[in-house]
């Protein structure tokens, strides 16, 4: 919402326009002219008799006229009078009061004149009167005994006052008696009841007058009111207090303020309304005031004459009252006269035009006298409300008054005839610089005087042509107007003025100006209270210009408040508040034209919260709530939540009742028996929830027998011999009623028996024992209380509780599909040996050896879970080439039955991993030794393995590749007729009757020639890395030395250095140069404390240097060294603490002797073979991998991570494509779905245990 306004630029010089054409006739005032008034006190003149007087008379004129006054109509001599002074060089009076002076004695009408050889100018008939602030006449004033209902007056009748005073009622307190349609003050000050209240009593009713001439305040004596009850209160019709009758009259003038008056008593208060007769009320100039008991008309004309009817109505009736309203008018100019300047022997003509109501009359003086008996002048012609001059002469010359009047007032002009012969003038300065705004009219000023007038003409340039034409406006005055001024408007435009007497010229100068535009205005903006917001307002305006911004609030200045910031281009607005609501008007002036735009800022909020919550309507089951809406702030309310608070069974607790939307202001609510309700209503809008509104009166509802019976009903045994069953009771509430309690009923299903009821109190739990083992149960729980029960509550199935199921199942089948995958097949157990609810039956599964190895290790048995009655299930993640046992067992809620027998099955071979290590030595010019380690897993029986290779020339290319098959006895091979000084590529793995597993790469390089330039360098029979390196950088400082070293890694005979300085110094490190080849170095001269960084570089290696290391000098020490080997707390320590160590001997030698345990199981678990690591099981739970013979909790620092996986070290076997988890799933036939080879792994270097990725367990933490 935004709003864009422009000040044209052509404004304020139209008004320069006008002005130029009214002093285009003054004459200048180096030449001979009549008086001119200029300034004259008001014809009214009430003067404070406190101060001086002063009556202003003003003129001008060639000779400076001389000034003389009347009073009265006599000539006034100020001489004579000490307490009068004229100013100097000026008719002024200064009438001295403060000097022992009375304002009284001066009262009067006084005229001034101002006179010279050439004519007399006269002013008004200034009425000179004192303001009068009187007392209040001392007066008994007896108490008013009103009836309530009955009108009232309380009358005022301030002392008559000049100007006559402003009337306002108060109290004793000085506070202003509040107002209203009911209650109010009419224009003649007294103060209107319609009808009395009985909150109108008091006796301090006090009536002011202030006089704002004097500034000061009359009091009256307060008034007294008492209002007595009478019951009932009479209703009453309207009737007017004022006006009386039915019928008024009013007279106003024209122009001023028509005030029309209508105050009515009656009960209920009536209500006024105007209407004109036989037209409509004027549009923008009508307003009602005072609660539509006064009507106001402003400027007012005779069309607005007319007759004007009040109407007041109540519910009993109606009056009214018409006022029959006359304008008339005081004297107001058609034409006034105007200064006539001529040459000798011009003609001319003064006009002199007014009109009013009644007519006025014209009449005419000359220099102050009527013209019936002024000198007689040839030249001069009077007819009616014109003087005709002909052929006038410079004797002609006067000033000549026109008084036109008529019995509301008068109008007096004067208007001169100066006769002059005079050569042109130009009044406007030369070479005036006009800047105006492009598309805007321009005004190039020629202000000129002569006698006769001259005649005016405009060129542009120097030796341009005279301007003519429609693009012109050439204005009497002698101002040219360029209507809308372009860019090749600019330039030096030439006046010239010319008559009988002479010819005279000026220059100005044009320039047109960009205008200032606003490109990035301000916007439309809601933001919540206590937020940020910002108005942009980006403008462009002409480059020799200088702008200046103004932001305005609501059309005035911005907030004094450091909240708001005023940037280069936008207005920022911090923490926000509700008074910030309003228009932002951004301004932009220069010194030629003003633009503006404006945006509307809406401050948002949550609502404020209801009020006055009241019930109506209550019955036993229902209640009708209503409330008034708090303010919305600005996003309108889109519903209201109703909240209750049960203050009998939960006080102070409030709950959720019903909602309705935004524009409703009542409800209906329901009720629930026996509770103390109390209501509120939350308001929400888009911004939030308001407060929650003040609680509602508490209505507390008849109690009743429960309307329904407890939720959840179950029945679920703890022990084998009992039936626990369990409920959900009812809130309070649902009771309905006092004394709730529960009748719980239950019998055996499927056998003829009776019901067993008991009633309990109000619990939620009921447990019936000596039950047969898992057995059906009906049960029922009905409530009630003291007045009765609640319907009959419906039936529900419980069992009695579990135990253990009794017998395994049979017949265990064990079918092997591949080398990592098993199905298992089992006979179901009868359901009546399963004692409980069926789960679902386990398979645990373990490892008993490796084929390919007859190492043993501790058995690490592992679960799988199939929920329900299935008879089959997938053992995925085994390991080839092993051999496994298995058993089965049932499960229901209780735990798990017997293990079936177990089984013993075996998988076949499977590919093996790959080799260990690949490591390569000896190199010669042509050879490669080659030595391997065997898979850690073999998974079978190895066959042979297989090497590739291939030559890499310098630009990576592979070359032919060679593949040989070597026994799988064998562990090393010496490659030769290889090609000296070359890269090659080799490809190892090994290889069982079921196929290649995966495979290790590795690269080498031959030597360059046998003189020792080996490429890479061979150390100790190891081939170095290709590029050199040196690392592991570290430092043993003392106090002004250290010892550096480091590891290197490259060709021999490197000539290293160390490099050190400042740690975070900027200075240039300090170079040492190594002797040899060693691997370390002392740099000495240090300062203690002192951090140091250093590194270590080799010479010839393209600036190779190591990573930067960081030490500290340790601090200076005393110059006296003790020797602490003599001190004698040292020799005592050391002699505690060998017999500490001893003690601690014997102790051990002592447990040992008495056989105490020593860890060799937990010895065994960090050394076994990595193939038979147990995983521990969550006691009790389904689907997780367990050790059946270790149920005891972790160790410290060997939990189960956060996120459910288990490293490496816990299992070899993945489990996370199989069960019921997230990544696998069976079929209905039990067949397993999903991909299941096994994941290629990654074998480490030295031949230790794999290093699998961790495993989820959440697949086994579900039943198949």
């Amino acid at each position: 919402m935004m709003k864009k306004k422009s000040i044209p630029a052509s404004k304020p010089l139209l008004i320069l326009f006008l002005c130029q054409i009214i002093s285009a006739l003054d004459v200048p005032l180096d030449l001979s002219q009549p008086p001119t008034i200029t300034h004259q006190s008001p014809k009214d003149y009430i003067v404070d008799p406190r101060e001086n007087i002063v009556i202003q008379c003003e003129a001008k004129g060639k000779p400076p006229p001389s000034f003389s006054w009347t009073r009265n109509g006599t000539h006034f001599d100020i001489d004579k009078d000490a307490q009068v002074t004229m100013k100097p060089n000026s008719g002024t009076l200064v009438i001295n009061i403060m000097n022992g002076g009375k304002a009284e004695a001066y009262e009067g009408v006084y005229q001034c004149t101002a006179r010279n050889e050439r004519g007399a100018a006269i002013s008004n008939n200034i009425v000179i009167r004192p303001s009068r602030s009187p007392l209040w006449t001392k007066e008994k004033l007896e108490p008013h005994q009103v009836r309530e209902g009955d009108s009232l007056v309380l009358h005022c009748r301030p002392p008559v006052g000049l100007p006559p005073p402003i009337i306002f009622w108060m109290d004793n307190a000085f506070q202003r008696l509040p107002q209203s349609e009911r209650v109010s003050q009419g224009l003649n000050g007294d103060l209107y009841f319609s009808n009395v209240q009985p909150e109108d009593t008091r006796e301090d009713y006090i009536c002011y007058a202030r006089f704002n001439h004097t500034q000061t305040i009359q009091q009256k004596q307060p008034i007294s009111v008492k209002v007595f009850s009478t019951k009932p209160v009479t209703e009453r019709q309207p009737v007017l207090l004022t006006p009386t009758g039915s019928t008024s009259t009013k007279v106003e003038l024209r122009g001023n303020v028509l005030l029309l008056e209508c105050i009515a008593a009656g009960l209920p208060t009536p209500v006024i309304r105007w209407i004109k007769e036989g037209g409509e009320l004027p549009a923008n100039r009508t307003f009602f005031e005072n609660f539509k008991k006064t009507l106001k008309i402003i400027d007012v004309s005779e069309a607005d004459s007319g007759n004007y009817k009040c109407i007041a109505r109540n519910t009993l009736g109606s009056v009214h009252h018409v006022i029959s309203v006359t304008v008339k008018a005081a004297p107001y100019w058609i034409t006034a006269p105007r200064n006539l300047v001529l040459s000798p022997g011009e003609d001319g003509t003064l006009i002199c035009r007014a009109n009013g109501n009644p007519k006025p009359s014209i009449s005419w003086l000359a220099n102050g006298v009527p013209i019936a008996i002024a000198p007689e002048d040839p030249s001069r012609k009077v007819d009616g409300d014109t003087i005709i001059f002909s052929h006038v002469q410079e004797r002609s010359s006067a000033v000549y008054q026109c008084n036109a009047s008529n019995e509301y007032g008068y109008l007096l002009a004067n208007a001169f005839v100066n006769v002059l012969a005079e050569p042109p003038r130009i009044l406007t300065p030369a070479n005036k610089l006009y800047q105006v705004i492009a598309d805007s009219p321009a005004l190039l000023d020629c202000a000129y005087f002569g006698s006769p007038k001259p005649e005016i003409e405009w060129f542009k340039g120097v030796k341009g042509s005279i301007l003519r034409g429609n693009e012109y406006v050439f204005h009497d005055n002698g101002t040219l107007e360029i209507p809308v001024a372009q860019k090749d408007s600019t330039g030096t435009y030439t006046c010239v003025a010319r008559n009988e007497l002479g010819k005279i010229q000026n220059e100005v100068h044009l320039e047109i100006k960009d205008p200032t535009m606003i490109i990035k205005q301000p916007e439309y903006k809601v933001v919540q209270r206590y937020g940020q917001v910002s108005f942009e307002c980006i403008i462009k305006h002409d480059s020799t210009l200088l702008p200046t911004v103004i932001w305005l609030k609501d059309n005035d200045e911005l907030p004094d408040d450091e909240r708001f910031l005023v940037g280069k281009d936008n207005l920022t607005i911090m923490n926000v508040t509700d008074k910030d609501d309003g228009t932002y008007t951004c301004i932009v002036n220069t010194t030629l034209d003003s633009v503006s735009a404006s945006a509307v800022l809406t401050v948002v909020a949550r609502p404020n919260p209801p009020f006055d919550l009241e019930l109506t309507g209550q019955l036993e089951r229902s209640i009708e709530l209503s409330w008034i809406p708090g303010d919305e702030n600005n996003s309108p309310i889109t519903h209201f939540v109703i909240e209750y608070e049960d203050g009998l069974h939960e006080p102070g607790v409030w709950h959720y009742q019903t909602e309705v939307p935004g524009t409703q202001t009542t409800v209906q609510l329901k009720l629930s028996p026996y509770v103390n309700y109390s209501f509120r209503v939350v308001a929400v809008n888009k911004i939030g929830r308001s407060q929650p509104s003040e609680p509602s009166e508490q209505y507390l509802t008849k109690s009743a027998s429960p309307d329904e019976n407890p939720a959840n009903v179950q029945g679920i045994g703890s022990e084998p011999d009992n039936l626990v069953i369990t409920w959900e009771s009812l809130k309070g509430f649902q009771s309905n009623g006092p004394g709730l309690q529960y009748k719980v009923s239950w019998r055996q299903k499927d056998v003829d028996d009776e019901w067993t009821s008991v009633i309990v109190a109000n619990v939620s739990k009921y447990i019936v024992s000596g039950t047969p083992t898992f057995v059906p149960y009906e049960i029922k729980v009905q409530a009630l209380n003291d007045l009765g029960y609640a319907p009959e509550p419906s039936e529900v199935i419980g069992h009695s509780g579990e135990d253990l199921p009794m017998v395994a199942p049979g017949n265990v089948q064990v079918h092997v599909i591949n080398s990592t995958l098993a199905k298992v097949h089992w006979d179901p157990v009868p359901l009546k040996t399963v004692r409980g609810h069926l789960q679902g039956y386990k398979v645990y599964y373990w490892k008993v050896q490796s084929l390919s190895r007859r190492s043993r290790r501790h058995v690490e048995k592992k679960i799988l879970t199939f929920r329900g009655n299935k008879t089959f299930g997938m053992l995925p993640g085994l390991e080839p080439y092993s051999s496994y046992k298995l058993n089965v067992r049932v499960v229901n809620g209780k735990g798990e039955g017997p293990a079936s027998p177990d089984k013993v099955f075996k998988t076949p071979e499977g590919v093996p991993s790959s080799p260990s290590y690949l490591k390569i030595t000896n190199p010669t010019l042509d050879s490669l030794t080659l030595e391997w380690g065997s898979p850690t897993h073999p998974n079978g029986v190895l066959t042979s393995y297989i090497l590739k290779f291939q030559p890499i020339n310098n630009t990576h290319e592979l070359g032919p590749l060679v593949e040989i098959r070597i026994p799988a006895n064998e562990s090393s091979l010496i490659l030769k007729n290889l090609n000296y000084s070359t890269r090659y590529k080799f490809y190892f793995n090994a290889q069982t009757s079921v196929g290649s597993g995966s495979q290790i790469t590795e690269e080498a390089v031959t030597i360059m020639d046998e003189a020792g330039i080996l490429h890479p360098a061979v150390v100790a029979g190891k081939v170095q890395p290709l590029y050199p390196r040196i690392r592991n950088v570290t430092t043993a400082a003392a106090e002004t030395y250290a010892n550096i070293s480091w590891e290197y890694e490259g060709p021999d005979h490197a000539n290293f250095y160390v490099e050190y300085g400042v740690a975070g110094s900027k200075e240039d490190w300090k170079k040492e140069i190594v002797n040899g080849s060693r691997s370390f170095f002392v740099l000495k001269g240090l300062t203690p404390g002192t951090a140091y960084k250093v590194r270590v570089g080799a010479e010839g290696l393209s600036g190779f240097r190591s990573s930067e290391d960081v030490f500290e000098t340790g601090p200076a020490m005393a110059s006296r060294q003790v020797d602490i080997a003599t001190q004698g707390w040292f020799i005592g320590l050391m002699c505690a603490v060998a017999l500490l160590i001893l003690i601690l001997l014997i102790v051990c030698f002592i447990r040992r002797n008495k056989g105490g345990k020593y860890p060799v199981k937990e010895k065994e678990d960090a050394h076994a073979d990595p193939e038979i690591q147990p995983m521990k099981e969550d006691d009790g739970t389904f689907g997780e991998y367990s050790d059946a013979e270790d149920h005891k909790p972790l160790k410290k620092g060997s939990r189960t991570p956060s996120d459910r996986t288990v490293k490496k070290e816990d299992s070899d076997d993945s489990l996370v494509d199989y069960g019921e988890g997230v990544n696998g799933q069976f079929n209905e036939d039990g067949s397993f779905i999903g991909q299941y080879s096994g994941k290629k792994e990654k074998e480490p270097a030295e031949g230790n245990e794999s290093s699998e990725a961790p495993s989820p367990v959440n697949a086994m933490n579900s039943f198949v």
